[in-house]
């Protein structure tokens, strides 16, 4: 589609929740979410996955669920391929640490979950309170010692943890075994797939049950050896206004920050946004047929898709946006 043949306006979604044990109050107090409970722990920003699906705010496509966009306007994304839309964005926020855990690829999901997809993710550190801390990879050195170590439970032995602060970046790929510390409050890009295999949950329990665990699927997908903590880590330090953080097979992830006034352009089929800091003005060259150009404003924890063929994305105000599409 080139720039000629534009369709409509920036779509917005209405998010979803999920409550956990590990949750808090914090994403309403902090993203103004009109959600009650004080055990919130993820916000579903743009999601088609059926656990929970995000519906269109309004305009011409209020209140179809983002699934029945891609199947019946597949215009709006560049005619791109699949029968499901492919990626899925969250803000986490955990009061507690989450269980440690680890998610298949495509190969296994598709071969022993149903077809399903696997799950790549990544997370952006929104908030860190001092001392926080991830789960992320293992010290087996062989599978036989990973089985060993899982099986006689020890999981200090066994599990890595890494201190992180605001800005951190990490890639999540399939066989890593992570966690979410608490006090952390991150934006996960991900795959459409909510498959977990729960490694170690501290032995908590829920409704006076022990949360069941994933052993032997974990025992299968884990990497072995795992990778270097320090070579899953970007530290965001750069005073670029656009800054690509990742860019995989199923997705690249940007950070971009207006300090005043932005103008961005992606060559993709569609483009993902989350506001996670600040508020400021979106504008289109597009004419709203008054002979002034369309605009929005926007504010921490407004969700967004970029539709194809969209144009440039002119910003004005103080705010900052991750960003995701789909690879070249």
């Amino acid at each position: 589609m080139n720039k000629n043949e534009r369709c409509g306006k920036l779509i917005f979604l209405k998010p979803a929740f999920e409550h956990k044990i590990w949750g808090s109050a914090k994403l309403r107090e902090n993203y103004g979410y009109d959600e009650p409970g004080d055990d919130i722990g993820e916000c579903w920003g743009i999601s088609a996955h059926p656990h929970n699906e995000t519906p269109v705010l309004y305009g011409e496509y209020a209140g179809m669920k983002l699934s029945e966009l891609w199947r019946e306007h597949r215009e709006l994304f560049g005619n791109a391929e699949g029968e499901e839309f492919p990626l899925l964005t969250k803000i986490i926020t955990a009061e507690d640490d989450l269980s440690v855990q680890v998610h298949p690829d495509d190969v296994y999901a598709a071969e022993h979950e149903n077809g399903a997809r696997g799950k790549t993710e990544c997370w952006y550190i929104l908030d860190a309170e001092p001392g926080s801390r991830l789960a992320i990879g293992h010290n087996a050195g062989s599978r036989e010692e990973l089985i060993n170590m899982i099986d006689a439970g020890r999981w200090k032995d066994l599990i890595r943890y890494t201190d992180v602060v605001a800005g951190d970046f990490i890639q999540i790929p399939p066989g890593t075994v992570h966690a979410i510390g608490g006090g952390i409050t991150l934006l996960e890009t991900q795959q459409s797939s909510d498959i977990t295999y729960r490694l170690y949950d501290y032995e908590r329990k829920q409704d006076g049950c022990l949360r069941p665990l994933h052993l032997e699927q974990s025992k299968e997908v884990i990497t072995v050896p795992a990778a270097d903590v320090a070579d899953e880590i970007i530290h965001d330090d750069s005073a670029d206004d656009v800054v690509c953080l990742i860019s995989c097979d199923h997705y690249e992830v940007y950070r971009i920050t207006c300090r005043d006034e932005l103008t961005v352009e992606f060559d993709r089929p569609f483009v993902l946004m989350s506001v996670v800091e600040g508020e400021g003005t979106l504008k289109s060259d597009r004419d709203n047929g008054a002979g002034e150009s369309e605009s929005t404003r926007v504010k921490k924890g407004d969700h967004f898709i970029v539709p194809a063929g969209f144009g440039e994305l002119a910003m004005s105000g103080s705010m900052k946006i991750i960003a995701s599409c789909l690879p070249l």
